[in-house]
């Protein structure tokens, strides 16, 4: 009995240090400023509700924290799309007015390794903005640094809920200096080749529902040569 206890109190503080060695290893460290906020180039900038319910529409496989919605929307739980999640959302300027409309697809990635810092999503925008045309968005993101400042916490804590004030870069690619990849696909963007860096800021997440109050933002870089007239933050 005393070597079972031994076992089972020894199997704990291994999984309690493990936990520890994998949330606060100082190799995972996060990234500096966004390569986007000192650019000197022209840029869109775009708002959008990043909590299902405050969207137009959101849907994954019925299974995960954050619900379909609206309630009757079809649900992905067909093998191909199982682990990906779909939203419909407003896109809004600085000032806060209706810019266009987002909508994007994420999976889970094969390449996740938590043990190195990188909880690993795909995604996919198509937005469509009625004084610019219409855009496609390829990234890959990383919800490391979220998971653990805002999500383990949340799990941690009793009440199962944390508030506070988190603000990253989710977007950690494909592009060298962490930007995603934008193509244009129709107005005054078409064929135009640009960078993009999506953040997300969060100021309440429970471990039970998953973002109760949090907010999204894309920041797209416009070519150098490239001098438009009426941008997403100009009356």
């Amino acid at each position: 009995m005393k070597h079972l206890v031994s076992l089972v109190l020894g199997l704990i503080v291994g999984v309690i240090l493990f936990a520890a060695g994998l949330l606060y290893n100082p190799f995972n460290a996060d990234r500096g400023l966004s390569p986007l906020s000192v650019t000197n180039a022209e840029v869109i900038a775009l708002n959008f509700a990043n909590v299902p319910a405050e969207s137009i529409a959101y849907t994954n496989n019925g299974e995960t924290l954050h619900h379909p919605h609206p309630e009757k929307v079809v649900q992905l739980w067909e093998a191909p799309v199982r682990m990906t999640s779909a939203m419909a959302t407003v896109m809004r300027d600085a000032r806060n007015r209706v810019a266009g409309i987002g909508v994007k697809f994420s999976s889970r990635s094969e390449s996740t390794r938590l043990w190195t810092g990188e909880a690993i999503v795909d995604s996919v925008w198509y937005v469509y903005l009625p004084d610019y045309g219409s855009l496609f968005i390829e990234q890959t993101e990383n919800y490391f640094p979220f998971i653990r400042e805002v999500a383990f916490p949340a799990w941690r804590s009793s009440a199962n809920h944390w508030r506070g004030n988190w603000l990253g870069d989710v977007t950690a690619g494909p592009g060298a200096l962490g930007t995603a990849a934008v193509t244009g696909g129709s107005g005054r963007l078409e064929g135009l080749s640009m960078a993009a860096v999506e953040s997300m800021t969060v100021k309440a997440f429970s471990a039970e529902t998953g973002l109760v109050s949090a907010e999204g933002r894309l920041i797209i870089e416009m070519p150098y040569d490239q001098d438009p007239a009426n941008d997403a933050d100009t009356p």
